[in-house]
């Protein structure tokens, strides 16, 4: 049996609470060479995404890949996000969500960026209230 990822269980349960609690679910990600999101949104490597019923159509939040359409600009457009590049989710109103830190067990680890020894920090869950 493969080990699966928490992850695409996890960004469905924020998203079904924000929808449960009328709150906008917000997806935080980080473009890498799969994702396909308008690059005219992006900003510093990373978009963010309204997941609200009133804003995608055909939303599919899969174990690994997110698939909506939606309008940017009013131009429609097919989205494709890997699980593994989700940041975190999070509700726009009061910010209350998860954010992912450190590494998936799937997901490569980013590249390195500068000659800092820092030490990274350990891969840890957020508590959401």
């Amino acid at each position: 049996m493969s080990d699966l990822s928490t992850r695409p269980y996890l960004i469905r349960a924020i998203y079904e609470w924000c929808v449960d609690s009328g709150l906008t679910p917000y997806l935080a990600v980080r473009i890498d060479e799969r994702t396909e999101v308008p690059h005219a949104f992006v900003k510093d490597g990373e978009i963010v995404l309204n997941l609200s019923a009133g804003a995608v159509r055909n939303l599919e939040l899969g174990n690994e890949m997110i698939t909506c359409s939606g309008r940017f600009g009013g131009v429609p457009f097919d989205v494709m996000v890997p699980v593994v590049a989700v940041i975190g989710i999070f509700a726009k109103e009061n910010g209350q969500g998860l954010v992912f830190q450190g590494s998936d067990p799937q997901q490569p680890p980013p590249a390195e960026t500068g000659s800092n020894d820092a030490p990274k920090p350990k891969p840890h869950l957020k508590i959401v209230k």
